[in-house]
């Protein structure tokens, strides 16, 4: 049996949502996924439903809420009224009640990170805080790509976030790492609660896996992949207790579940971080 630190989520934002690999997920022991209303064209729940639906109370099902359908292409938005019925509209499309619903990339929003930014990003907060209240979600997040933006926003009096979601991986910038870091001490979020997502930057097929060996990051690496070592070191950049990451193919899936079993060098990981610091201050103004 595994433990259940740390945690996988099956991540659906390029997945082609078939039965199959629900089904290969729920084999492996990952009985989590996250997906968003704007997934598949703004069709993912719907989908989910229909090809899905018997299997989705077996699910912890997270979902994000923030992008809309537009004329030309989608828009964001952080008006209250909206997050809650898109909220309502979530839950009716699934069947079911989500277990979490996330603040998808408040920061689409908070570009002038001025006082009406502080008190957008609060309003946004206080209507998810009230959707969990009546039983619309199980809890609520906020999944940023870009935290830069919100931590200056952050009020202190305004409803918490219960998860927090940012990039996590190798490839993440040190200001990325530190910022989601210090978001989550704002929000009071121990490990546990953090999520990291996109571990490999969107492809493991890129060119920089097979450039560098991410198994310098393990302790006794010899006994996995690159791939894998670098899957298991995003758990430590920054430090998360579940990260989200998306695949077709439940066999991949599988290799990175068996990454689990391997320890973290935090050592190594902190010298990385160093390194990455090193390199931001060397970088012009």
């Amino acid at each position: 049996m595994r433990g259940a630190y740390p945690r996988v989520v099956l991540g659906l934002h390029r997945s082609r949502h078939e039965r199959h690999l629900l089904t290969g997920a729920l084999d492996l022991g990952v009985a989590a996924i996250d997906t968003s209303t704007n997934y598949l064209g703004f069709r993912s729940h719907t989908v989910l439903a229909r090809v899905a639906g018997d299997l989705l109370p077996r699910l912890t099902v997270s979902t994000k809420v923030g992008y809309f359908p537009g004329t030309k292409q989608s828009e964001h938005s952080l008006d209250g009224a909206r997050l809650y019925k898109a909220v309502e509209k979530a839950a009716g499309d699934l069947g079911r009640e989500p277990d979490v619903v996330f603040l998808h990339n408040p920061e689409q929003s908070l570009r002038d990170g001025g006082g009406h930014g502080r008190d957008a990003l609060t309003q946004a907060c206080a209507a998810l805080d009230d959707a969990t209240s009546k039983g619309l979600c199980g809890a609520w997040g906020v999944a940023t790509w870009d935290p830069l933006p919100l931590v200056d926003l952050v009020d202190p009096s305004a409803p918490k976030p219960s998860v927090l979601m940012g990039r996590a991986g190798l490839l993440v910038g040190i200001r990325t790492l530190d910022t989601v870091e210090a978001l989550a001490k704002a929000w009071d979020l121990d490990r546990g609660r953090v999520w990291g997502m996109s571990p490999f930057d969107g492809s493991t097929g890129a060119s920089v896996w097979g450039r560098i060996d991410p198994r310098i990051f393990l302790r006794g690496g010899d006994t996995f992949s690159r791939i894998q070592a670098a899957f298991r070191a995003s758990y430590c950049l920054p430090c998360v207790g579940t990260v989200a990451v998306g695949t077709n193919d439940p066999t991949h899936l599988g290799e990175l579940v068996d990454a689990l079993a391997a320890e973290a060098d935090e050592r190594a990981i902190r010298e990385y971080r160093g390194l990455l610091r090193e390199r931001l201050r060397g970088q012009p103004a």
